[in-house]
């Protein structure tokens, strides 16, 4: 409220003043007659807001004034514009720039609680498999690791990459098996365990 009062009581003076102040029209007509200016708001190749610098007559009666973009160089704007500013400063404090190493931080601790996510998710998991047998619990054709990881997909919702998994050989029986995941080290380990799992159940189709 306080910021929006001191911009509205700004902008009433300075359209006041022009109406009212012959020294802002003074260069009418006169080519190379500069004016000088306090700007209300950096302006590119121009000035930082707050700053005095100098413009045409035209160009700060069409465009610079009348969107209150600056002010003339009086006592009594150059002191609103201080107040004005004040207000603003501790908000102008909080900002901080994100630079390209904090922007890569933040992605990184993201992408390693979704890796933590996934980890938690199937070590509580039960994949179950279905497939014919030969003979006894012999399985007819062996479970692959390619096939986990294509069932891991379609029945978790995860996708993990083969190198995640660590399965010396293909699964040939009947049963349940732990098998271990492999992870990226910055993951913590689960709480009691040494090392996260994936519990899969073969059973007859």
């Amino acid at each position: 409220m306080a910021a929006a009062r001191a911009a509205a009581l700004l902008r009433r003076q300075s359209l006041g003043a022009a109406a009212a102040n012959p020294y802002l029209f003074s260069g009418h007509g006169l080519r190379y007659r500069k004016l000088e200016v306090i700007l209300t708001t950096t302006i590119d190749k121009l000035g930082k807001a707050g700053e005095v610098v100098k413009v045409a007559p035209g160009h700060f009666r069409n465009h610079l004034m009348p969107k209150m973009l600056a002010v003339p160089n009086m006592d009594k704007f150059a002191i609103l514009i201080r107040e004005q500013r004040k207000l603003y400063q501790r908000e102008e404090e909080v900002v901080k720039e994100v630079t390209k190493e904090d922007d890569d931080a933040r992605l990184q601790e993201e992408r390693l609680k979704q890796y933590q996510t996934a980890a938690k998710r199937l070590d509580n998991a039960l994949l179950v498999l279905r497939r014919f047998i030969s003979t006894g619990n012999e399985l007819r054709t062996p479970v692959t690791k390619d096939e986990i990881v294509a069932e891991v997909a379609r029945q978790l919702n995860i996708n993990i990459h083969p190198d995640n998994l660590h399965l010396q050989s293909p699964l040939a029986s009947l049963g349940e098996f732990e098998l271990p995941l492999r992870l990226p080290q910055d993951i913590p380990r689960p709480e009691g365990n040494l090392q996260w799992t994936l519990n899969v159940k073969i059973r007859r189709k």
